[in-house]
Parts: C-alpha cells; sequence; structure tokens
C-alpha cells in the first residue's frame, strides 16, 4: 500500500524544501526562548515588502551578521558595524532595516528588564495560551488580529521599528502564538 504525501497548508511550496522545513519544524510551535523572539524580529524587520523565502535564503547569513541573534552584542552595534553591514552581500543591505534591528534590540533588553523575559511580556497578550483556530482555507487566515493590532501598538509606544499590525500576527505565527495551521494540515494537531 502506497503512504500517502503529508498534507501541509497551502502556502508552502511543494518544491521548496527550505520552505517545507521550517513549515514542518519551526511555523506555529510555541516558542518560549527570547533570543528566537529577538531572531524573529530581525528577520521580520529584513522580509517587509519581501517574500518570506527571500529572507529564509538569508537566514544564516543574518545569524552571523546579527551576533547569531543575542540582542545584548547587537544592542551595542555601532555606526561603524552598521556602515559594515550594509556591505554585507549575504542579508538585505537596507540602512533603516539595519538601523532599526539595533534600535530594536536596544528597546527588547528594557522589556527583558521590566518583565523579566521578552517572553513574558509577548505571551501576555495572548493570556499565556497559543489561539487555536480551525480554518480551512488560506483564504480564511486573517493578516491581523486584534491581539496582533494591540502588540504591535504596544511595542510602537515603546519605540520600536518595523512591527506593524500584519508584521507582527506574522511573528505570532512563527512563534506559535498562534496556531494558523489549516485543520488539513498535518502539522495542526501536532502543534
Amino acid at each position: 500500500m502506497k503512504k500517502s504525501p503529508l498534507v501541509r497548508c497551502a502556502w508552502v511550496p511543494a518544491d521548496n524544501p527550505l520552505f517545507m522545513t521550517y513549515h514542518d519544524e519551526e511555523w506555529g510551535v510555541p516558542c518560549h526562548n527570547d533570543q528566537k523572539h529577538f531572531e524573529f524580529l530581525v528577520l521580520g524587520i529584513a522580509q517587509a515588502g519581501l517574500s518570506w523565502n527571500t529572507v529564509l535564503q538569508r537566514r544564516s547569513n543574518y545569524a552571523k551578521a546579527f551576533a547569531q541573534f543575542d540582542p545584548h552584542q547587537v544592542a551595542l552595534y555601532d555606526q561603524n558595524t552598521i556602515e559594515e553591514l550594509l556591505q554585507n552581500e549575504g542579508i538585505i543591505r537596507n540602512r533603516l532595516k539595519i538601523e532599526s534591528s539595533v534600535k530594536n534590540a536596544q528597546l527588547f533588553l528594557k522589556i527583558q528588564q521590566e518583565y523579566g523575559s521578552f517572553d513574558q511580556y509577548l505571551w501576555s497578550f495572548v493570556n499565556g495560551q497559543p489561539i487555536t483556530n480551525r480554518w480551512q482555507t488560506l483564504k480564511e487566515i486573517p493578516t491581523e488580529t486584534q491581539e496582533a493590532k494591540a502588540l504591535s501598538q504596544d511595542l510602537k509606544k515603546k519605540g520600536f521599528k518595523f512591527v506593524g499590525a500584519k508584521i507582527i500576527y506574522a511573528y505570532m505565527q512563527s512563534l506559535g502564538l498562534v496556531n494558523d495551521h489549516t485543520i488539513d494540515c498535518f502539522r495542526y494537531h501536532q502543534v
């Protein structure tokens, strides 16, 4: 008897192993690691106006350029470091995005001090539990929600950049604050 192929969310290209691995192993898995939270803030900034595939292909380059996503080190980046990053062909060389990642690192550390961890702050917007949706099709999945708008507004108030509600909702999906796998996807019940 032939084993049927795994059903994945419709946004995952069947011919893209990088996307499939990201979907199968990371996307939507509840995360409670501050360094991973910071990583996805940096990658979310990088993605603004671009495709997620563009960023995924450069993820390892971002890890090297942004100190393995250590917010303590990135917060110390000075103008010389920013100029070096603007010459790094392995990342998206956009001054505003790079400067925003450095500024966001500094603000990230302030939230850690205030709340004990960025994780505690972040998960407070969903009452500490992932929101599990029951979408049947990709078209049903919203691009933003009330929770994403509230988190976005609070981050903006704290001075963060590139944290609009749509970017933040994608961030929440990535880190498992919301389960937006469609119900036919093999990962739906796993996360």
